[in-house]
């Protein structure tokens, strides 16, 4: 568990972003590799009546690991996704409780 989820965020760019950031990630947060899920939903947007490309959103569903290690995770994946170009990338956390998570 995390959950990182990319939307506005192209295929091939998620793909080679798959390679490495989940190690990175993993040092932040002391959090063993294969623990991390990437996905990428096929997203649109729409606004006015017309699909429109839209800036990266990055979703990462997780326990809350404080302030400090999501600021360092959220700026990680920020320059990651910048690699590709993009000027804009928001990223946000979404906790979930312990005893909310099954396995």
């Amino acid at each position: 568990m995390p959950q990182i989820i990319f939307k506005g965020v192209k295929r091939d760019e998620v793909k080679k972003i798959s390679k490495n950031l989940p190690k990175e990630l993993g040092k932040i947060s002391d959090t063993p590799v294969d623990y991390f899920t990437i996905e990428r939903p096929d997203t649109e947007y729409f606004f006015g009546g017309e699909i429109f490309d839209m800036y990266p959103l990055i979703e990462v569903i997780q326990f809350d690991r404080g302030q400090e290690v999501e600021s360092q995770m959220a700026s990680k994946i920020q320059e990651n996704v910048k690699e590709f170009g993009y000027s804009e990338c928001e990223v946000y956390f979404t906790h979930i409780e312990k005893e909310d998570y099954y396995e």
